[in-house]
């Protein structure tokens, strides 16, 4: 439970876990928020190319080494809009840039490693500013690390003194209140601190020493030249690269694997098969695009999926298996889109997409998804291409219509997309972008069956939009479904890379506000994976005339809003127009009683509860279903 102002700009401090998978989206959504955080604190002693390096090597560097379960990463805090993965990386941020504060210079005699990111042959860094960011910058650097810490947190993230010094404490400052006290000797400016003087991911290029540079060109091509001589000499023993493009050398010649790499033998589906079929799954689909007949292009990417070599990017959904196939697999698509030639193959339970670059340069990427057990509006489309923010689809044979249309705006009419070869334009990919959210753009697809919404949440197979009680719910085709949806479209960033089939949008309840301003609304959005467990389930609040829900409280791996126990109970602290605190808990339908026990202590018959509360208060909800059953609160 979450305590929630009509206009929340940040919740509450508090400590909690992160996944992995939301730290590493965390970073990709919020990297020049946290490199400019590491920029301002870095002790500007280090000279402005230095700490732009500094700054971006400690961002890249936030995220936990190796892979760690769910639960496994604590944050401390409150991140941008509540994200826990944020608080997590900020949190590694600032105390890799204290820490590095108080290291004392290296002397040049003795140089460490180049850890830090390189760039050859120029020098990089930000953009000058005015008299008032020249001013500030040398007020900031007469201030002690911890001090300028805490005056960038103040000014930048906007924290109250006490959070900040939770924050300070928690990067191991020895006095997190004296930090505050000499942050004060600094005005408040929070506008200069946005301001491009101290953007380290908006730079200036210069050149370094070209005379330098020129004496040493011919050295460094005469030893190129001998690398290459060698590199042929090791990695050519069979006349270059081969038919198997950037693939690993075979492992043994065992016939079934050698079949599978066979183009011969793909498995090619008739153009029209799917209209006699009584299936509606990618087992039907034909092999489009104009590359299908080209036996080089699919042996690599037979070979690469096979046995991906060390230049090849590969990236797998949670839960999904990355061994080649066990026989020769399904050509779903084989064409150019956008600089790549791709091809899409399946193998009964994966969609596999490789990619290599048109223009012949070295290079590979493959991806793979589960795709088990996918028909219907799971098997209508798939990614074929991503580039420049935008993303393109290829199309079940039997979708008719194509188009593009904002989620967050219910009332807007659907945009025609067109459909070349199966394959859509190209539509702005929400997965791809970062910043703040102000729109969430979706493929509506019509066929026969009628109208569905998918939306890319950067994997292969796009999610299926759903909205209705759990067990019971409907497409997400008419206007009621998309206002159902409008104010809750953001929150779909938090199933991003994490293997999600299905989201349902399940408006549970309303409940009158205690000052008499209108009703507020329930919602509970659950996310299917489709590996079965890494379920999140969400309950969302909006009180009234508001554009946005909040996300109050989550539980992950809960049958709660589900189709095995369509029940919920959530609540959240709200602050009324007059000032006054409250206990706002609602559950769904079914819910005959709701009880409030810990810091808040009240109860109440139906499915609402109202209590008086004071800010900052937390209470453990408990509800009794018709059956007598009783089920918890999320939290």
């Amino acid at each position: 439970m979450q305590s929630q102002h009509a206009a929340p700009r940040h919740a509450p401090a508090a400590t909690g876990p992160v996944d992995d998978r939301q730290a590493e989206a965390a970073l990709v959504e919020h990297y020049p928020r946290l490199v400019r955080l590491a920029y301002l604190v870095l002790p500007p002693g280090l000279g402005r190319r230095r700490r732009v390096l500094t700054a971006h090597a400690l961002a890249q560097r936030a995220l936990p080494r190796g892979r760690t379960g769910p639960d496994a990463i604590w944050a401390h805090g409150a991140g941008r809009e509540g994200d826990p993965g944020y608080a997590y990386l900020r949190q590694r941020v600032l105390r890799a840039a204290l820490r590095a504060a108080r290291r004392r210079p290296v002397p040049r005699a003795f140089p460490l490693p180049p850890l830090l990111p390189q760039v050859w042959g120029l020098r990089l860094f930000p953009r000058s500013g005015g008299a008032d960011e020249l001013a500030l910058e040398q007020q900031l650097a007469a201030l002690p690390g911890p001090a300028r810490a805490a005056y960038v947190l103040r000014g930048l993230e906007n924290l109250p003194d006490p959070e900040v010094h939770a924050l300070l404490d928690a990067a191991g400052v020895d006095d997190p209140g004296g930090a505050l006290a000499s942050a004060n000797s600094v005005p408040a400016q929070p506008g200069l601190l946005s301001s491009p003087e101290f953007d380290p991911c908006s730079l200036q290029a210069r050149p370094t020493d070209l005379k330098r540079r020129r004496r040493h060109a011919k050295a460094v091509l005469t030893a190129v030249a001998a690398l290459a001589v060698c590199g042929a000499l090791v990695t050519l023993p069979d006349g270059g690269w081969g038919p198997d493009g950037a693939a690993a050398p075979p492992y043994a010649g065992n016939p079934a694997a050698e079949a599978a790499l066979d183009p011969g033998r793909l498995t090619r589906i008739a153009p029209t098969a799917w209209r006699s079929s009584a299936r509606t799954d990618f087992t039907v689909w034909p092999a489009r695009g104009p590359l299908t007949g080209d036996r080089a292009l699919l042996r690599r990417a037979l070979a690469v999926w096979a046995r991906p070599g060390r230049t090849v990017r590969v990236s797998a959904t949670p839960g999904t298996q990355t061994g080649g196939p066990a026989g020769p697999p399904q050509l779903l698509y084989a064409g150019e889109v956008d600089d790549a030639r791709v091809v899409l193959l399946h193998d009964g339970l994966r969609i596999a997409r490789y990619a290599e670059p048109r223009d012949g340069a070295r290079g590979a990427a493959l991806d793979l998804a589960r795709a088990d057990g996918a028909s219907g509006a799971g098997a209508s489309a798939l990614v074929v291409g991503r580039s420049d923010g935008n993303v393109r689809y290829l199309m079940a044979p039997w979708v008719e219509k194509a188009a593009q249309r904002d989620l967050t705006k219910p009332d807007a009419a659907a945009t025609p997309l067109p459909v070349t070869g199966g394959v859509t334009a190209p539509l702005a990919s929400p997965a791809l972008r970062s910043g703040p959210c102000t729109s969430w753009t979706v493929l509506q697809l019509t066929d026969h069956r009628g109208t569905r919404l998918v939306t890319d949440l950067g994997e292969l197979v796009p999610a299926h939009l759903t909205a209705g009680r759990p067990g019971a719910a409907g497409e997400v085709s008419g206007a009621a479904g998309r206002r159902a949806w409008a104010p809750f479209a953001c929150s779909l960033a938090n199933g991003r890379a994490a293997g999600v089939r299905s989201v349902n949008a399940w408006a549970y309840a309303e409940q009158p506000l205690p000052d008499g301003s209108g009703d507020a609304a329930w919602v509970c959005t659950r996310a299917e994976t489709w590996r079965g467990d890494g379920t999140a389930a969400l309950a969302q609040f909006r009180t009234p005339g508001g554009t946005v829900g909040a996300v109050v409280a989550k539980g992950t791996d809960v049958p709660a809003c589900g189709p095995r126990d369509p029940h919920v109970l959530a609540g959240v602290l709200w602050k009324s127009a007059g000032g006054h605190w409250y206990l706002l808990a609602a559950g769904s339908e079914d819910v005959t009683s709701v009880t409030a026990t810990g810091g808040i202590a009240a109860s109440g018959e139906g499915p609402l509860l109202t209590a008086k509360a004071r800010r900052g208060a937390r209470a453990d909800l408990s509800g009794t279903l018709a059956d007598g059953r009783t089920i918890s609160g999320l939290h």
